[in-house]
Parts: C-alpha cells; sequence; structure tokens
C-alpha cells in the first residue's frame, strides 16, 4: 500500500526528470513547454519534501548528485509505467470489451493470430491483445484475463481447459536430408539435432518411443523457440522435433521435409487457462468457448 506522504506532484517530478535527462534547466522547460523559473521551482519544490539535493548547481550547469541519480532512474520507470497504465486505461471501452491474453510466441504467431478473424467475426466489438509468455505466471497484478499454457494442468489460483495435445514430427530441409541420407529414425543419430531450450529432453523421448536407443539425444545447439528451431531446420543447420501443425505451411512448401513417416504424440498437452475469478467473465467464456471449438475441429 503506497503512502499519500511519498508521492510528489507528478508535476515536479516530470521536470525533474526532463532536467536529470538533459542535465539542463532550459532544454527541459522547452520540452515541458515551461519558463525556466517554474521548472526551477518544481524542482526546488520536490528537493525540499524529499529532504535532499538532487543537483549540484554549478555556474550554469547541473549535474546530478548520487541521490539524484538513483533517484532519476526510478522516477523514469514509475513515469513510463503510468503512461503505459493510462494508455491501457483509454484503450479500453467496457461497451465493447478488451481480452488481454497471454501466449506462447510460435503459437500465437503462427496458429492463434490467423485464426482469431473467425473470433472477431463473431464478437466485432472485442479488442484482443496480446502477450508473449513461456512460462506461467500469477495473474494477480498482471493485466491479463487467460493464457494459452503448454504442460501439465496445473496453474495456482487458475483454471485449466483442455485444448489439445501435439503430435511432433523431426523435419529438416531437403538439402539436409539428401546430404545425410536419413531414411529412418536410426539415422537421426549420427546428424545435428536442434534442440528446443525449454523441453531439454524432447529428442530422449522421441527416441524411446520410436524404440532407438541412443547416447547422443541431448547434444545439439540449444534454441529457446519453435520459430527459431523452424529457420534453423529451414537454413539446413540440423534436424528439428517440431510439433506438426506449427510446420504445415514449411510441409507444403517444400521448404521442410518430414523425416518419419508417424507423428508421435508429447505427453503434455494445450490449454487455456484463466484466474478462478474470471471464471464466469462473458468476454473470457466466449474466447474459451471458441478456442475449444477450433481445437475440436482441427
Amino acid at each position: 500500500m503506497f503512502r499519500k506522504t511519498f508521492l510528489p506532484p507528478v508535476a515536479d517530478l516530470l521536470a525533474f526528470e526532463a532536467a536529470a535527462r538533459h542535465a539542463s534547466i532550459s532544454r527541459a522547460a522547452q520540452e515541458l513547454h515551461l519558463t525556466q523559473s517554474a521548472v526551477s521551482r518544481q524542482i526546488r519544490q520536490l528537493e525540499s519534501q524529499l529532504g535532499v539535493a538532487l543537483f549540484h548547481r554549478v555556474r550554469q550547469r547541473i549535474v546530478l548528485t548520487d541521490s539524484g541519480r538513483v533517484y532519476a532512474a526510478d522516477v523514469r520507470v514509475a513515469l513510463q509505467q503510468l503512461s503505459a497504465s493510462t494508455q491501457k486505461a483509454m484503450a479500453f471501452s467496457p461497451a465493447e470489451g478488451l481480452l488481454n491474453l497471454a501466449v506462447l510466441p510460435t503459437l500465437g504467431t503462427r496458429w492463434l493470430i490467423p485464426r482469431l478473424g473467425a473470433f472477431k467475426a463473431l464478437h466485432s466489438k472485442v479488442t484482443v491483445n496480446l502477450s508473449a509468455r513461456t512460462e506461467p505466471f500469477d495473474f494477480a497484478g498482471t493485466p491479463f484475463d487467460a493464457a494459452i499454457h503448454y504442460g501439465a494442468p496445473t496453474w495456482p489460483g487458475a483454471v485449466c481447459e483442455f485444448l489439445m495435445h501435439e503430435a511432433v514430427v523431426p523435419v529438416a530441409s531437403p538439402a539436409y536430408r539428401g546430404a545425410h541420407r536419413v531414411r529412418t529414425p536410426h539415422d537421426l543419430t549420427r546428424v545435428v539435432l536442434l534442440q528446443q531450450s525449454t523441453r531439454p529432453t524432447q529428442w530422449a523421448e522421441w527416441f524411446d518411443q520410436v524404440g532407438v536407443p541412443t547416447n547422443v539425444a541431448l547434444r545439439g545447439p540449444r534454441l529457446e523457440h519453435f520459430a527459431m528451431l523452424t529457420q534453423a531446420a529451414v537454413c539446413g543447420q540440423g534436424v528439428a522435433l517440431l510439433p506438426r501443425f506449427l510446420v504445415e505451411p514449411e510441409l507444403a512448401a517444400g521448404t521442410l521435409v518430414q523425416l518419419h513417416a508417424d507423428a508421435v504424440t508429447s505427453p503434455d498437452a494445450y490449454f487455456v487457462v484463466y484466474p478462478e475469478a474470471r471464471a464466469q467473465t462473458p468476454i473470457v467464456r466466449a474466447f474459451c468457448d471458441w478456442l475449444m471449438s477450433v481445437c475440436l475441429s482441427a
């Protein structure tokens, strides 16, 4: 809980931040469309409230004190956050609706966004904002109404609804497959295996499921996102193990080829997740129902 005693007037903070950034009262005054005397007065008021000097005055120059340097950095962050929060509030219209979603980066880019037009056709007055998140987080203190999660159906304080499993397949560029004469799963034990850093045991699990014993399953360059793995495979840097539904465009275009006929289903799954407090929020319920229907029809 904040205390009003420690909240200076925003005008004083703006004057201080501008003067600190420019190291000049006159340039701060020009930016804020104030007189130099007004900016100087606001900074003096702020110093008086804080009880510390924020600038050294050296003739016609100002130089931040140690306290001023630390305070300027914190004030800049606080003003940026206040500005961002104000923009969000201005963009929100209760009559139309705003849905803030946290999504997995590649899933959001390659799978969700191409389908969002169908949701918008059903809910034309809803604005959908997307942000990338790769790990579970605490919904409290965030703007998110829901998230799309891959893993186990566990998320403290939230409801997880099943969306779909994923079938993963080994893929490579046609040139890479030809150069390394990849014909069977066993052939993959002698090529570069592109690893996803967030799923470090995925190749080991895949080799186990196809019945190929190997001690090289954990070797290979690590990349964080499916989009990176996809591009690396397209560029002939190795073999990637990817959800088939995320690389359908490359498979259709022939820039990637599937190296094993049978897809292996991952043990985990995708879930739509939302905080318990929003379980009956109409816009959240509408999105979750639509998303599940899309997955069922896929």
